[in-house]
């Protein structure tokens, strides 16, 4: 594809969305600048976890809170369950995230809603007794059962929704390709294909090349309109234009479990992404339940609790089954 130069690069400017790539990646700093920064940044952590305490720490409450009532756990998968890394293909989670997520699913329903496919999110996770929400829930599949053994001895799920029709596939396919050429030139940008969604990542790339990055998936979008960019940590993303989001699938989730109306359901969503923000904000409105974000930044956020890194996310959920195992002995 041939792209339209000039003035384009202050359009992508001024359409902010190279401010926000830069937002989401703070300058070098030289030692002593970083360890003034890192202070600073520890006092304003501390200010901010007043207007969102740690789940770890107020845990006792959440559970007090719970009595005589059901969880949901909702969890988001990059920077959630696995670290943050540099190449996506690598985001594994611990063998004991993997069984603190296993033993959650026995005593509370548990969904992963992620921005992955559903298809590479099981790759990671591959535990048939969870509902999958991929491509920011526009792909919800599980759990996975066997069938009657009289019958057949395949796999089935139970549930299966997908909001977005498959008429955008074609699309984010050509998206995909199209990415994936016009970018080949640029040392560190990875494109993916969530099937309903695309990913551009640009963590490894040069910064003086983010508004070239930009550039391009505005001009391939030109020719979409049924398609929208969203900003995550460090990936644009492509997506079909139709009112569907994580907030949408936890309530899709909820609804087809029989809990929409339940007063004895606590809802919790853990995630570190803007677009668990919709999840967040879902929660929020409904006076029900509690978002959870996970970031060592202070951040605007809907959420009500906090937790650090994947490694809280670990234990807090290891806590919650010790309490469920605990009372129902």
């Amino acid at each position: 594809m041939q792209l339209i130069p000039g003035n384009l690069i202050n359009d992508v400017r001024s359409s902010g969305w190279v401010d926000a790539m830069v937002a989401s990646s703070p300058p070098a700093n030289d030692a002593t600048t970083s360890i003034l920064l890192a202070r600073d940044s520890e006092n304003a952590y501390r200010n901010w976890m007043i207007r969102h305490p740690s789940a770890v720490g107020s845990i006792e409450q959440i559970l007090l809170h719970a009595h005589g009532k059901r969880f949901v756990l909702f969890l988001d998968y990059d920077g959630t369950l696995s670290p943050i890394v540099a190449n996506p293909d690598r985001a594994f989670m611990s063998n004991a995230m993997r069984s603190a997520v296993k033993h959650a699913a026995e005593y509370f329903p548990t969904a992963i809603i992620t921005g992955r496919s559903y298809d590479k999110v099981y790759e990671f996770i591959g535990l048939t007794e969870l509902y999958y929400a991929g491509s920011h829930g526009m792909d919800i599949i599980g759990p996975i059962k066997k069938s009657d053994p009289a019958v057949d001895h395949n796999l089935y799920p139970l549930l299966q929704h997908q909001p977005a029709c498959s008429r955008f596939i074609p699309m984010i396919e050509n998206v995909f390709r199209s990415l994936v050429e016009n970018t080949k030139a640029i040392k560190g940008a990875r494109i993916e294909n969530n099937k309903f969604c695309v990913t551009v990542h640009y963590r490894l790339v040069d910064q003086n090349n983010w508004p070239k990055i930009a550039e391009i998936v505005l001009d391939i979008l030109k020719e979409y309109p049924d398609l929208k960019l969203t900003h995550g940590r460090k990936v644009l993303e492509v997506r079909p234009v139709i009112d569907w989001n994580k907030g949408r699938a936890v309530e899709f989730l909820l609804e087809s479990l029989g809990l929409s109306n339940s007063d004895d359901v606590i809802p919790i969503y853990v995630g570190d992404d803007q677009s668990d923000e919709d999840a967040f904000t879902v929660l929020r409105k409904a006076n029900r339940g509690f978002g959870i974000i996970v970031s060592s930044i202070p951040r605007e956020t809907n959420a009500f609790y906090s937790l650090r890194d994947p490694s809280e996310v670990l234990y807090f959920l290891k806590y919650l089954v010790r309490w469920k195992n605990s009372i129902d002995a």
